[in-house]
């Protein structure tokens, strides 16, 4: 199985969350779902490797 990194990695990560929020304004909570799982699909296609993408599954469900 192909190894997710898990140390910090983006350029400006403060940067990104205000981006995410701001994205999220004004959406119902059934539209700021759907948004997520848009972006959880570009993101994954982005990656592209179905090895990676279970990885992150399994990191995202351990709770550390």
């Amino acid at each position: 199985m192909s190894r997710i990194n898990l140390e910090p990695n983006l350029e400006r990560p403060d940067d990104f969350y205000e981006a995410l929020i701001a994205a999220h304004e004004g959406m119902e909570e059934a539209e700021s779902h759907a948004f997520n799982a848009r972006l959880i699909f570009i993101l994954a296609n982005h990656i592209g490797s179905q090895d990676v993408l279970v990885s992150a599954l399994d990191a995202a469900r351990t709770k550390s």
